[in-house]
């Protein structure tokens, strides 16, 4: 036990690793973007496919993909962290349907890349199945289900199973049905984004790495190793944005665990099911994921790390002994086979929440600032999303389709400001709490806890 590197990165063929080079002073270029992660590498690749002679500078303080954008559970889904009934108040039931819409056509951009370019990331679209284990689990999914319904989602976009057909692909414990949906894949995160930065980098972007951004102004980026001018900037920084000058309530970063397995026979798989390598969750508030990945093991993660006052970002917040023995408790709950398999890795990292748990996309002209994030989690695919609409926005010439990506409502919103400290911690903390409570009593009682549920929903801005 006890491997500090991600899985991911301990997977990950040096052949295929891409190496930013090192900034000597100032640089001027055309767009600087920061992030090294998923959102500024989509957003390199796709500008550069538009404008093919424009100087595109990627900088990052660690290097390529190793924030969340490589550490995550390696769901390529179409979940968004805002539901639609939400955007459908804000903007009108055929913009959210819109969104959904075009969240499904980006995982078939993202399966198109991959496999035009051959990017080796694991990539297995065996779509994604939330499971429901007991009766306040299968109210949220059959609710779940007939929202789908009522924004013209039929059964190939997402049905509901019984217990057998859900347990025959998900053996798991106590399964009493669920939603699955065709409309995800797994992969390797850290091979999908290093990958990305190989097409990025042969189209002409230059990455800089370790660059730390101290400030982002119009027409300038302030580092550590100095000042990058560009007529266009664009902050992809995600769960790191909190360090940046004067953004510190802009989204909090929220800690999210993971561990592994050794690599599991077939006997073991075949008592386990995923055999498409069906991603996975379950009903349950405090939230769990996991993959069966390419090499057969088991990736598995959950939150309920705490939030760290201040909005605070340390390497050893990136491991917790609690956490991780939470997620592996569950983990061997959901399936007891495992209860005698070596755990090989636990890592984390931050992801970025905004005050209103919803994701956007903006690019002033005026000002030449541009910016994307805010997936809380659920950004593997949205970044490639974010990428193609922050391209059209900043590139020059119109082509078909554009109207399409900025008439979408994560266009141009703006989430109010977290409130300032001790408030957010204590809030963000209770909600973890709250969550934890929740399921407590459901898991003890068979019924749904409508009051700390009713706190979880209150701060999540449900």
């Amino acid at each position: 036990m006890g491997h500090r590197e991600s899985l991911w990165y301990d997977t990950l063929p040096e052949e295929v690793r891409v190496d930013g080079e090192p900034m000597e002073g100032p640089v001027t270029c055309d767009t600087v973007i920061v992030g090294g992660g998923l959102t500024g590498l989509w957003t390199a690749l796709y500008l550069l496919e538009r404008e093919p002679g424009m100087d595109v500078v990627v900088i990052d303080r660690t290097g390529v993909g190793t924030g969340a954008s490589g550490r995550n559970g390696g769901w390529c889904s179409t979940l968004l962290p805002m539901s639609l009934d939400r955007m459908a108040r804000q903007h009108g039931r055929a913009a959210a349907r819109r969104m959904q819409v075009a969240m499904h056509s980006t995982l078939d951009e993202i399966e198109r890349v991959v496999t035009e370019h051959d990017i080796d990331a694991g990539f297995r679209r065996g779509g994604s199945i939330t499971a429901a284990r007991s009766a306040p689990q299968e109210g949220r999914i059959a609710h779940e289900i007939s929202r789908y319904r009522e924004f013209g989602f039929d059964e190939d976009d997402y049905r509901l199973l019984d217990a057998d057909e859900a347990a025959d692909r998900c053996a798991m414990t106590r399964i009493r049905g669920a939603l699955y949906t065709p409309h995800c894949a797994a992969a390797h995160p850290a091979r999908l984004t290093h990958g990305v930065a190989r097409l990025a980098v042969a189209a002409g972007a230059r990455i800089l790495s370790p660059v730390r951004a101290e400030r982002i102004e119009p027409c300038q980026v302030t580092t550590d190793r100095g000042v990058i001018s560009a007529r266009v900037v664009v902050r992809a920084t995600e769960g790191y944005t909190s360090d940046l000058q004067g953004e510190h309530r802009t989204m909090i970063p929220l800690y999210s665990m993971m561990v592994a397995t050794e690599p599991l026979d077939a006997s073991t798989w075949d008592a386990i099911g995923l055999r498409e390598r069906e991603t996975f969750d379950d009903g349950r508030h405090m939230v769990i994921y996991g993959q069966r990945t390419a090499d057969d093991r088991f990736a598995f993660g959950g939150r309920g790390a705490p939030y760290h006052f201040g909005s605070r970002i340390e390497d050893n917040y990136d491991t917790d002994e609690r956490v991780r023995s939470a997620i592996t408790e569950t983990l061997i709950d959901l399936f007891p086979m495992l209860s005698e398999v070596r755990f090989t890795h636990h890592w984390g990292g931050p992801l970025a929440a905004p005050r209103d748990w919803a994701c956007s996309v903006d690019f002033d002209r005026r000002t030449g600032l541009a910016r994307a994030g805010g997936y809380v989690g659920d950004g593997v695919s949205t970044t490639n999303l974010a990428g193609r609409t922050l391209a059209t926005m900043i590139a020059g010439e119109a082509r078909a389709g554009d109207d399409e990506l900025l008439r979408l409502p994560w266009v141009g919103h703006r989430s109010r400001r977290w409130e300032p400290e001790p408030v957010r911690w204590l809030g963000i903390n209770a909600g973890r709490r709250a969550a934890d409570i929740a399921d407590r009593i459901e898991e003890r009682t068979g019924k749904e806890s409508q009051f700390f549920g009713g706190v979880l929903d209150g701060l999540l801005g449900r």
